[in-house]
Formats: structure tokens, sequence, C-alpha cells
């Protein structure tokens, strides 16, 4: 009995040493519990501008009618609830607003992790402001924290999203606030865009202030802080400051059309409404973003009408213009693409041409204009802006100049070439050939279905809002 009771007393000591040092014998030091902020950073920047590139190729620039899909073109037809090929935005936009924000959780609760809070911040005002923009009402207030929130968040209207404290103006204030203030010795590693460097946060959080600031501008006065950011002039000006990172030329950080099979490369090519906008220009960028056509005898472009019944209706495909070289076969001379300076430039031209600030339009105009072609590593022809492109030209205003210009150079960003022609009708886009939408160009993008699963009670206040869903109900700033 003696020795039973002595090996129970073993036994009893053993698991109890084990079970208190369980966890030290068990963590490996090398692989640590909680993802570092410079590994959930620098995921957060690739994976959102990785997969957001291919889907502003393969369905933005379907809705921009920059190209045209020949099949599987559901959602080129305008039938949004089907996407083939692309036109699933919204995990993308959750999953890395949602990573991002254990960014923020943990920039603001360990000292070590300050650095992180401003270019945090700037993101997840970047991400929400795409976010709404594309479908108008979106959970966000009560969205993004995981296991330490609801798992069904209520939708917040669109104008608090950009105007409530911690929304999208006031995020970006705290941002550049936090990074004005860090006075840590520590580096923000993990940063695609700008490698580290503050400064470029600060100016890319004031681009979006501006970009922001005038996608709001038909709701209210907003002359006054866009203003104080020109006056100031702590925004991204030149090509060298872009928000972007590169892509390589080979698997896995290559643009993702060039991994897929030709055949779905193939699927797309120059739309009918590109073609002739860049042709009106005689804009020499037609031979970085597409090919001439494979039956051309001189080096022609041709283009198709946006929304083909492939059922119904039989493509030649060498009748028309392939996508360039440049988003297949060498793939690293192409960014992902956040912010840049031709974006804010004509942004800035808006503003002076609608009266919002005091400067010279035609220079902002301009000066976009270059940049863009630079940009888009094309030389700007001697005679361009004194052309069919001047500010002043002929059978047009400068507004739809600006706004079609801007348009131009967002191909691969093309929901956002969507987005700013549901604010300002710019450029004027083609009724497709075989519409699936009672030949209405969509201005908002639908909820997904799963919403209404999984999140039901929101989801239908949500719809209820919209027209049951309506991609014909206009967002908030286009109302």
């Amino acid at each position: 009995m003696k020795n039973i009771l002595y090996i129970l007393s073993m036994v009893l000591l053993v698991l109890t040493s084990c079970t208190k040092d369980f966890e030290d014998i068990n963590t490996n030091p090398n692989a640590p519990i909680n993802a570092q902020p410079s590994l959930l950073l620098r995921q957060v920047i690739y994976d959102f501008g990785e997969q957001m590139s291919y889907e502003g190729f393969a369905a933005g620039d379907l809705l921009s009618q920059y190209r045209t899909a020949l099949d599987f073109n559901l959602f080129g037809r305008h039938d949004l609830k089907s996407p083939q090929l692309g036109g699933n935005p919204w995990p993308i936009f959750y999953k890395n607003l949602r990573d991002n924000q254990i960014i923020i959780n943990q920039s603001q609760n360990t000292l070590a992790f300050k650095v992180y809070e401003g270019p945090a911040l700037i993101l997840k005002a970047y991400l929400a402001a795409g976010l709404t923009d594309l479908f108008g009402d979106v959970p966000y207030s009560e969205a993004f924290n995981g296991v330490n929130g609801t798992v069904t968040p209520k939708y917040d209207l669109q104008e608090d999203i950009y105007l409530n404290p911690n929304g999208i103006l006031d995020n970006l204030n705290k941002g550049i606030e936090a990074i004005n203030n860090y006075s840590g010795v520590q580096t923000l590693e993990g940063d695609l865009l700008f490698n580290g460097d503050l400064n470029g946060w600060v100016k890319f959080a004031n681009s979006l202030k501006i970009k922001a600031l005038m996608r709001i501008s038909d709701k209210m006065d907003v002359s006054a802080e866009l203003q104080a950011i020109f006056d100031e002039g702590n925004y991204i000006s030149s090509n060298a400051e872009n928000a972007v990172f590169d892509f390589t030329n080979s698997a896995p950080n290559s643009f993702r059309m060039a991994r897929l099979r030709i055949g779905d490369f193939n699927n797309y090519v120059l739309s009918e409404t590109m073609e002739e906008i860049l042709t009106n220009y005689n804009d020499t960028r037609i031979g970085f973003f597409f090919r001439p056509f494979g039956n051309s005898t001189n080096g022609e472009f041709n283009g198709l009408l946006n929304g083909v019944d492939a059922t119904s209706t039989s493509i030649t495909l060498a009748d028309y213009s392939l996508s360039g070289t440049a988003f297949r076969e060498d793939t690293s001379v192409l960014d992902a693409n956040f912010s840049t300076a031709w974006e804010t430039s004509f942004f800035l031209a808006e503003a002076a041409q609608k009266g919002l600030i005091t400067a010279n339009a035609q220079n902002l105009y301009e000066t976009g204009v270059a940049q863009a072609f630079e940009y888009w590593q094309t030389d700007l022809p001697a005679n361009y802006l004194t052309g069919t492109a001047a500010f002043n030209a002929a059978g047009t205003t400068p507004l739809e100049q600006i706004i079609t210009q801007k348009w131009i150079g967002n191909v691969i960003n093309g929901y956002e070439g969507w987005t700013e022609f549901r604010r300002t009708g710019f450029p004027v886009l083609k009724t497709l050939q075989a519409s699936l939408n009672n030949d209405l160009i969509p201005v908002r993008m639908p909820y997904p279905a799963e919403e209404a699963a999984l999140n039901a009670a929101n989801y239908d206040q949500a719809a209820a809002a919209t027209n049951n869903n309506s991609i014909n109900v206009p967002v908030w700033w286009a109302e």
C-alpha cells in the first residue's frame, strides 16, 4: 500500500509539473502566437493590392468599359449577382479590414508597435472608402473585430462612414496625427508602399483626403479643407511618391492574369468605348494598354462593344485587340496601384475648375496628363495637349477632359473608373449589346448572397433601403 501511495504521489507530481510548464515547453519561440504587425502589414498591402488589381482588370474594367469579355460575361452584361472570372470584392475588403484592425489594436496596446498606428489607421480609411464607394451602406462600426465582436454587424450609412468619429476622414486625420506625434525609435517594417518612410504615409493620407472630399463634394462644402491641403502641398505630387508596389515577371508575385490559362487572358479584348476615346485623342498609350488585332495589316486597334451575348453571337478573336504585353508577358512593368500623383492632380484640377480651391485648373490638368503618361511609360506627344486632349478643346468641357483623362489612367483599377463615372457622368459610356439590366448602367455593387443568409436581419434592412438590393440605386454621395 505504501508503494502504491508513493507511485501515485510521483504521478501527481509529474502531472502537476507538466501542467504548470506546459505552455513554456510546448511554445515554439520561433513561431509567435500572435502575428507580428510587420507581417500583417505586408500581408494586408500585398493581398489587397494583388487581388484588387486582378478584380479591377477582370470585373472593374468591364463596368468601366475599358475591356469587353467575350465569354463567361454575365458580369459584363450587368448581371452583377453572377460574378464569373471576377466581380466579388466584398470578401477581399473584409478580410483585409479585419487583419488591419489587428494591427491597429496591437499598435494602440503595445508601445513597441506604436509606429504602426498611423499607417494602419490610414489603411483602414483607404479600405473603408473603397468598400463603401462600391456598395454604399455596409457593416463598419461593428465589423472587423473577429472573435471580440459580433458576427452579425449592423450596416452603417455611407454618410456616417465618411463623416463620423472613427470614419474615413477622421481616421485619415488621426493617422497623420499619430505619425506626427510618433517619437519612438522602432522602424516601420513590412511596408511595401513606402519602405518604412512615414512621410510617404502622410502624403498618401493627404491625397486620400483630397479624394474623399471630392467624392462627397456634391453633398457638402469641402472647399476650406481642400484649400488647406492644397496650400500645404504635402500630398503625392510626383510619381516617385506614388503609393504602389511592383509586380514581378514571374510567379508568385506576377500580375495574376499572367498566371491564368491563355484562354482566360484571351477572354478580354479592347472595348469600343476605350478605342474611340483613345483614338479621338490620338493617344499613344493605346499601344501600351493593348496590341493591334490579329487580322490587322497596318497595326490598327479594334474594339468590341461591351456586353456581347456569347450564346448567340460568334466572335473572331483575331478581329479585336488583346491586352498589351504588360498584362501577361512582362508584368514587371505593372504596379498594384493605391494612389498616384496623376490621380491627385486630376482631383485638384476638378476642384479648381469647380471653384472649390483657388488654383490654375489647366495647369493641374496638364500636370496630371504628363504624370499619367509617365506612369504608363509612354512619351507624351508634343502636340497632345494642344489637340483634342486640350483643356479647352472644342466640343467638350474642361470637366469632361479632366475626368476622362483620370478614367484613362485608371486602367487596371477599373472599379475606380466606374466609381468616377457614377459620380460625374464622365466619360459617356455606351449601351451594352445585350444588357441584363434593362440597358441601365449599374450605379452600385449588390450585397453578396451570403449576407442574406449570415446577417439576415441587418441585410434585410439594408436591402430595403436599396430597393431590394438593386444595382440601380445610387450611393449616398451620388444621390
